[in-house]
């Protein structure tokens, strides 16, 4: 099974590409933070590994679980959209 991820070209779908930026910019602050097991981080911070694993592919996330995300990751929201989703 070939993964959606290669079926994307970059430009021709807005919504998609803002959703890969979201997922990189998760992925970058978790990085960061020291956290570089996703599945690990996403256990100590009671969010599916699953859910956290496909929003940092670009996958869709609801507002609540972004939020959730975002916490976990010791930010402010407004500090989260400050940059690097442009």
């Amino acid at each position: 099974m070939i993964s959606n991820q290669l079926n994307k070209i970059e430009g021709l779908d807005p919504e998609a590409d803002a959703l890969i930026k979201l997922g990189n910019r998760i992925k970058t602050l978790r990085i960061k933070a020291g956290h570089h097991h996703y599945e690990k981080f996403a256990y100590q911070n009671n969010i599916g590994r699953i859910l956290l694993r496909r929003v940092e592919l670009g996958g869709n996330v609801n507002y609540k679980n972004l939020l959730k995300i975002i916490k976990a990751l010791g930010i402010r929201p407004s500090d989260f959209f400050s940059e690097g989703l442009d």
